[in-house]
């Protein structure tokens, strides 16, 4: 096919929704809202076989033909904003050869009232004429090159009066006409339908009044400016671009998957995605409880409301009175291979007494995983798969040279909202490294100074002050520096996950990682407690920024909790901008090494029992029963990459039993955290509490199974770069929305180069993606390490103000903030679907793109759904047919007696029937 390009003029080119194409092979179809451009390879119909260049080819009236139905080609459509409006031939070639230099070319005459392919006339060919144009604008461009090439200063550089630049005035212009009120001024509108579209006609531009009357009188001219866009989509039988059969195979092992993470987050009291619950209800599955419980009444949100959430006179740790606490339900709680079981009575605890708290049991989980495992080296699947990820790729590129202009347009609408006053969380940030260098030098320096003579540790039986501490070292306040500290990642920490963890250590020494950055040392996590406060006040004074802090629980004890508990509730750690999640490091092989641990059970206990106890009787632990009202979940962290020597199966050993040298493998921690966070759920659920969620560092490096683990048992995971190697994964993130939490700059320092991060191509392709920090320390050096990541990326991957702030919705929709907390940050209806979620005023996301990724999702679920519920219906047709009954035999002929003797042909009708199919 070849195609034909207009000569550059000095007016805007024509817009994608009014095509003339010069191609015979090529059909075009205008009608009011959507222009489609399709590879006809039907036959010749009566009339011309080649209608000249300039003919617009009309729209096939009427019905489909007859005949045999066979696949049709797939055709792409551009649906426009704007309407279109039928022109005659003459307006069809103004719109190319407008603003040309030279005379005009001569008109060619209207098509005759009739059927315009039985009684098209001959018109002149403009072949010529376009080529002396062509020629003319050559030289034109040419001779004014070279008269002003002594007055520029670079060969880059345009003259004022280049048509480049009038084509971005009057752009520019036309935006901002299109951006007024029409409510107000709808002749603004009119003005730019008129220009953008180049209407010559008195008809056409009467038609474009009464229609935009029309639409001031009967709609809400706000939103439909904001919401109304230029979409791309794909006609034809075979959109996907494989065979039919192929089609279904992958469809239904993707709904298959798809109902296996909807089991998981429905017993564990984690959210689904809305839109792909609603996609599999039709299905006709049984639809997942996700609410089993009465809903906590909380007062509304109203629309009108202000964006800050109202802030307590109170601080949440202060005059807690125990008595005041929920009393005592008098359950048990007790661990059986590994999973904690509760019961109603302390006294006696077996079957009979035992709550019914629901949760997924070893062999189904493992059954489930080994399906998933088959599935992502399924070859077709990956292949579709693949070929899916990269249409949402290009369609997301088709979409911004469509749409860029009318989102940039909305946000500048927005009165006082921009990227620097929009929510946006750290959704992956370690409590022990939150500071910068500077930040830990400079209190590190004021503690040598306010407090030298503190007993900060204990040395052989003896206590050491700081001044002593550091006089070992040989150091003194004067002596210390960023370089001295030495805590920043480098190049040498590249794929070296150990020498990354020693630099947690200030100066290399990890006595002063214990006396700084620890809750749990002599001083009961005083210097940690000051620093941390003051990094909250740091984000409390940025309004807009916050984060979700980690803190450790490493299962070597059982009164962990309460120690980390006592500390933030002594220290009164806590800022309505901070929320925290509880990371439990997978470092049982060393506490079994040490001795702390004689089994893997003991390790859960230490971490399950205490949070069991709490949410039975809060009076038993009373801090520990405040500091959960302000904890959203779980992680589970460590080095991925490190070789796992098991593999988990119904043959692994139970964590009773688990006793040997080597490290339980990934999914085993997982699977047994998700059971015991479930059982925990639902206890706490019915006590009238919040319930936890599970988000582990997940896809770092290591093996691709974590990535099936997290996407069966995890909320939201942290990292998930290896889902760039896996299509499949990589597209049942995207269905199931699950929440990716992406670090580029810490990947650039451990496993992976910043160029090579693949969240800009998750981003395009509408993975649930958003950007966080996850150890300032190490790899920051500004005061607002969360601005820093943005600012980088952007740079780097050249990301639009849009693109920003859709990323910041991202990061407040997969926090563990309350539900009342993120209606007054993105407004009342944010959990609601497409553009009624989002509050542009609160967000600074336009609706534009909130619409396009609504879209795109329910396109690709109703790609998938559609495909398997077309096959079952032709399998029921099938079976209906295969259960008809027979037709009746024909008696014998009179005076023929006996009957016909049995026979062992299966074909003989003569035979027994064929049994029926059920």
């Amino acid at each position: 096919m070849s195609l034909c390009f207009p000569a550059p003029s000095l007016d805007p080119p024509p817009p994608p929704h009014m095509l003339v194409l010069l191609h015979p092979p090529i059909s075009i179809s205008m009608t009011t809202t959507v222009t489609e451009m399709a590879y006809s390879d039907s036959p010749a119909r009566p009339g011309p076989a080649h209608p000249s260049p300039a003919q617009p080819i009309p729209a096939r009236p009427g019905p489909a033909r007859p005949g045999p139905a066979r696949p049709g080609p797939a055709r792409l459509v551009f649906c426009s904003s704007l309407s279109a409006v039928p022109l005659a031939p003459k307006h069809l070639t103004s719109l190319y050869l407008r603003g040309a230099s030279g005379p005009k070319p001569p008109d060619v005459p209207a098509l005759p009232a009739g059927d315009p392919c039985s009684s098209a006339p001959h018109f002149p060919d403009l072949r010529t004429s376009m080529d002396g144009k062509y020629k003319e604008i050559a030289e034109e461009l040419f001779t004014r090159s070279l008269a002003d090439s002594e007055m520029r200063s670079a060969p880059y550089e345009f003259p004022e009066d280049s048509p480049i630049e009038q084509l971005e005035e009057k752009r520019h212009r036309l935006e901002r006409q299109i951006s007024q009120d029409i409510k107000l001024e709808p002749e603004i509108l009119l003005r730019a339908k008129q220009d953008f579209m180049k209407i010559d006609s008195t008809a056409d531009l009467e038609f474009l009044k009464e229609q935009s009357l029309e639409e001031v009188d009967h709609a809400p001219k706000e939103a439909v400016l904001e919401r109304e866009y230029q979409r791309v989509s794909i006609s034809g039988e075979e959109k996907c671009g494989v065979p039919f059969t192929d089609l279904v195979d992958a469809a239904k092992c993707v709904v298959n998957a798809l109902f296996i993470r909807e089991k998981y987050m429905a017993r564990s009291m984690q959210s689904f995605c809305v839109t792909t619950a609603r996609s599999l209800l039709q299905m006709g599955e049984k639809p997942m409880e996700l609410r089993v419980y009465e809903e906590i009444p909380e007062t509304p949100v109203a629309a009108d409301a202000p964006v800050h959430p109202p802030v307590s006179d109170t601080h949440p740790y202060e005059g807690q009175d125990p008595k005041s606490m929920p009393s005592d339900m008098g359950y048990g709680c007790k661990m059986v291979d590994g999973v904690v079981h509760v019961y109603t009575k302390k006294s006696h605890m077996d079957k009979s007494t035992e709550l019914d708290l629901p949760y997924p049991n070893l062999q189904e989980y493992i059954t489930d995983m080994n399906v998933m495992m088959a599935l992502i080296i399924n070859g077709p699947v990956k292949s579709f798969c693949y070929r899916r990820l990269q249409y949402l790729s290009s369609k997301f590129q088709m979409h911004i040279l469509l749409n860029e202009m009318k989102e940039l347009a909305a946000q500048k609408k927005v009165p006082h909202r921009d990227f620097y006053n929009i929510r946006k969380v750290d959704t992956h940030i370690h409590a022990s490294s939150c500071m910068n260098q500077k930040h830990l030098l400079r209190f590190i320096k004021r503690a040598m100074k306010k407090y030298p003579e503190e007993i900060v540790h204990i040395e052989r039986g003896r206590g050491q002050t700081l001044k002593e501490v550091f006089e070992c070292m040989n150091l003194t306040a004067f002596d210390l520096s960023v370089d001295t500290l030495d805590m920043h990642a480098d190049r040498n920490t590249f794929h070296r996950f150990d020498k990354f963890n020693a630099k947690y250590n200030p100066i290399g020494e990890s006595i002063l990682r214990e006396i700084f950055i620890k809750t749990d040392n002599h001083i009961e996590g005083k210097y940690f407690a000051h620093i941390i406060k003051e990094v909250m006040e740091d984000l409390e004074e940025s309004k807009y920024q916050n984060a979700e802090l980690r803190l450790s629980i490493y299962g070597r004890c059982r009164d962990e909790w309460d120690k980390l508990a006592k500390w933030a509730v002594t220290h009164s750690v806590y800022s309505d901008n901070v929320r925290w999640l509880i990371q439990v490091p997978r470092l049982f092989d060393v506490y079994h090494t040490k001795k702390q641990l004689a089994n893997f059970q003991e390790m859960l206990e230490n971490i399950f029992i205490p949070l069991f106890e709490v949410t039975v009787d809060p009076r038993s632990h009373p801090e520990l029963h405040l500091f959960l009202q302000h904890v959203v979940g779980f992680d589970s962290v460590d080095d991925e990459s490190k070789p796992e020597q098991h593999i988990f199966n119904l043959d692994s050993p139970l964590p009773a039993r688990w006793t040997e040298e080597d490290n339980p493998p990934y999914s085993y921690y997982l699977y047994y955290t998700y059971a015991n966070m479930t059982v925990l759920n639902h206890l706490r659920r019915r006590r009238g509490f919040h319930t936890f969620v599970l988000r582990p560092h997940c896809g770092e490096a290591g093996p691709i199974h974590h990535l099936v683990s997290g996407y069966m048992l995890s909320q939201n995971i942290s990292h998930g770069l290896l889902l760039r190697k896996a299509p499949v994964l990589q597209y049942l993130y995207y269905l199931a929305q699950v929440g990716i939490a992406m670090s580029p700059l810490s990947n650039n320092s451990l496993f992976l180069s910043y160029h090579r991060n693949p969240l800009p191509e998750y981003l395009s392709r509408g993975l649930m993606v958003s950007l966080s920090t996850d150890d300032p320390l190490q790899f920051h050096f500004t005061k607002e390490p969360l601005m820093e990541e943005y600012s980088i990326a952007t740079q780097v991957w050249k990301l639009s103000s849009c693109d920003m702030c859709e990323l910041s919705r991202n990061s407040v929709l997969m926090s563990g903030f309350a539900h009342k907390t993120k209606s007054y940050w993105l407004g009342p209806g944010y959990n609601h679907e497409g553009p009624e979620s989002n509050d542009i005023r609160r967000t600074n996301v336009p609706d534009i793109r909130v619409a396009y990724r609504h879209e795109t999702l329910n396109e690709e679920l109703n790609l998938i759904t559609h495909a398997v519920l077309t096959q079952d219906a032709a399998d029921e047709a099938e079976d209906l047919l295969s259960m008809a009954p027979l037709p009746p035999r024909h008696n014998p002929p009179s005076g023929a007696t006996g009957t016909a003797p049995p026979t062992n042909n299966p074909h003989s009708s003569a035979g027994p029937a064929p049994p029926h199919k059920h």
